[in-house]
């Protein structure tokens, strides 16, 4: 199972947020810097998020990120504000491996299929944010309808993968909820990426024995809950 330390950008700087809130941000420095430290820390993959984008400026950070992909050469997925199909074409253009489609996916899924077929499935991830069974957009604040159907219809319309962020856990650093995660990976036959609440080596576990490709680890690897060798091992 592979281990995606996640890199979130707001305002130029590396920050973890609780529960997706923006005065929540604790500030770690810079981008650039925080992935450099995970890479030397054995990743080999990292988890971008454009919190500027997601806030609903998709332009900035812009430099920061491509900054990240011509320095660190690794597998690279990107997710926050991408709300076009011109936004997604420009990140795929510049070099970014994958795409985390959610609000967008959600208002407009005929774009998973475009993009599939321009780029390939395999680079078209769609964004499952739940909070209890909803998915949920606009910023974790409209609850859209049940997460395993739209799970479903987002991999009819071409998405080769799923991000599932666990919003009731995400961010608290108090562990995991694995029913969601396994009647997810069950209901699904695409690679599915599990974030949310893990904190601990027994909660990695917990999620690659539900059959999950990987984790993005946020706060807890930031806080020093866990760091990311151990992460690593219990993924393995």
């Amino acid at each position: 199972m592979k281990v995606f330390p996640a890199v979130d950008i707001l305002g130029g700087s590396c920050v973890q947020l609780v529960q997706g809130k923006r005065e929540s941000a604790t500030i770690y420095g810079n981008p650039l810097t925080c992935a450099q430290n995970w890479l030397s820390k054995g990743a080999s993959s990292l988890h971008i998020v454009n919190l500027d984008g997601a806030f609903g400026s998709s332009t900035k950070n812009v430099e920061i990120i491509r900054s990240i992909i011509a320095d660190t050469g690794v597998e690279l997925q990107l997710g926050g504000g991408i709300r076009s199909l011109d936004d997604a074409r420009s990140w795929l253009d510049t070099g970014i491996d994958r795409v985390i489609l959610s609000t967008f996916a959600v208002s407009n899924p005929e774009c998973l299929t475009t993009l599939s077929d321009e780029y390939g499935s395999e680079r078209i991830m769609a964004g499952t944010d739940a909070r209890n069974g909803q998915i949920v957009v606009d910023g974790w604040e409209r609850a859209a309808g049940d997460y395993l159907d739209w799970a479903e219809a987002f991999i009819s319309r071409g998405a080769g993968s799923l991000l599932f962020t666990n919003v009731n856990v995400e961010g608290l650093c108090k562990g995991v909820e694995s029913k969601p995660v396994r009647d997810l990976i069950h209901r699904v036959k695409v690679p599915v990426i599990v974030a949310g609440g893990i904190s601990s080596q027994q909660d990695v576990a917990i999620i690659r024995d539900a059959g999950a490709f990987g984790i993005v680890l946020g706060s807890a690897l930031y806080s020093g809950n866990i760091t990311l060798e151990q992460a690593i091992e219990a993924a393995s």
